[in-house]
């Protein structure tokens, strides 16, 4: 089914919940097999709300289970309905909740910590170990996704909406959530500059939360031109850099071309390595010469910055998790800077570390996110306030939209792609209801 135009679902009646009842879900149960079936839901339990999920975005991971039964280093080891990225009306209401009626729209934090751990205590939940993330294999029995009509969910993740945030919206809060996160750790003074490597949804959250922190110029980088000038035309970026492709295949700039691509987090194959047909040094040296051709980007177009501006930005955001890319991001970075990483993928890499530790640069990791819903909101409320810079309209992130569980394998194939068959950008892909 080719998708449809990109509006929200109409008004839904609310069933009554009151015993266990029989819903449809999409299942995965290995690469490309994913497969509508029955499942059996309870009332909620005490604490909990029952969520009919209206909208769920396609991540880069789920991408990856989808194609791998896998994701990085995790791989599933049962049937797992994915998805993360969701919001939905509240349909029942369980034992113990308050503050919540029947008809809410919320957004859904999907992550479940323990609660009771140090790392919990300290605010710190999304490192806790006995934490449980919708559609990943991370913990068994895995916790299923949100590609399901209706899910029961606790309470206290499930986030009130206000009337202004649309559905399609408030499934971006998650990958909002990791840029907020990212940005926060990153704590940029205003006027910093920054460079954001990927321009997948990730990459793109990232750069205007950048923005919106005080960063008077952010450049954006990545292999797919649509990308680049999307996030410039419509605010997410100051700047825009587009790796070019090389004309032979067997540079090493092509490597570095294929990782800074989507931003999906999964393990690139080919990537040059000591002793490889492409040799080490060849690859640091076209990572060098790719982050000084980045940084000129904005320094070219501001004769106000700073007369170091060419010693590097002042903070990168890594959103690819590609080892050549976190190159390039080390060498793009001043004295005194900081490298962020928020992509994940190579798991082992090797990296010209004596640059950041003669040029003291921080490398900052981050992992999820926490405490970062209700400021998500916040942004996207302030949107219409027209003071100073706002995020941009996320709806207009979502390029395709499929209607129906039953057409989710065509969503996940479309998600994996840059172009869709007309050669129109394809950039968030969801599923309705």
């Amino acid at each position: 089914m080719a998708p449809s135009a990109t509006e929200e679902p109409g008004p839904m009646q609310l069933p009554v919940i009151s015993k266990a009842s029989t819903i449809n879900a999409s299942v995965l149960h290995g690469p490309r097999d994913l497969r509508l079936e029955q499942r059996s839901i309870e009332a909620p339990a005490p604490g909990e709300l029952q969520i009919s999920v209206t909208t769920t975005g396609i991540c880069g991971s789920d991408v990856s289970y989808y194609k791998k039964f896998a994701n990085g280093d995790l791989c599933a080891c049962q049937p797992l309905s994915l998805g993360h990225e969701s919001s939905g009306v509240v349909v029942a209401i369980g034992p113990l909740v308050s503050g919540f009626k029947l008809g809410d729209r919320v957004a859904l934090e999907v992550g479940i910590p323990c609660g009771q751990c140090g790392i919990c205590r300290k605010g710190r939940y999304n490192l806790c170990k006995k934490m449980r993330f919708r559609s990943s294999a991370k913990s068994f029995p895995h916790f299923q996704g949100t590609l399901q009509e209706r899910i029961n969910h606790p309470a206290i993740w499930c986030h009130k909406l206000p009337d202004s945030i649309s559905f399609d919206a408030a499934a971006l809060l998650e990958p909002l959530s990791v840029a907020i996160h990212a940005v926060n750790r990153a704590a940029p003074e205003p006027g910093s500059t920054a460079l954001v490597l990927g321009a997948g949804t990730v990459g793109l959250l990232t750069a205007a939360m950048a923005r919106q922190a005080g960063c008077s110029t952010v450049t954006i980088a990545d292999v797919d031109q649509g990308r680049v000038d999307f996030a410039v035309s419509k605010g997410f970026a100051t700047h825009g850099y587009v790796v070019p492709r090389p004309l032979h295949s067997s540079s090493s700039s092509s490597s570095l071309c294929s990782s800074i691509a989507s931003g999906i987090s999964t393990p690139l194959d080919g990537i040059a390595t000591p002793g490889s047909t492409i040799s080490f040094q060849s690859q640091l040296d076209s990572a060098k010469g790719l982050a000084a051709d980045m940084i000129s980007v904005a320094a070219s177009t501001n004769p106000l910055l700073d007369d170091d501006e060419d010693d590097g930005v002042n903070i990168t955001f890594e959103c690819t998790g590609k080892e050549i890319c976190m190159h390039t991001s080390l060498y793009a970075t001043r004295p005194g800077g900081k490298v962020i990483m928020v992509g994940m993928g190579t798991p082992i890499q090797t990296l010209p570390l004596s640059v950041a530790h003669l040029r003291e640069i921080d490398i900052l990791g981050i992992f999820r996110y926490a405490n970062t819903y209700a400021t998500g909101i916040r942004v996207l409320c302030a949107q219409s306030s027209g003071a100073g810079f706002t995020l941009p309209n996320l709806d207009q992130m979502v390029t395709h939209r499929f209607k129906g569980l039953e057409n989710a394998k065509g969503a996940f194939e479309l998600a994996s792609r840059t172009v869709d068959d007309d050669g129109n950008l394809v950039l968030k892909v969801v599923i309705d209801a």
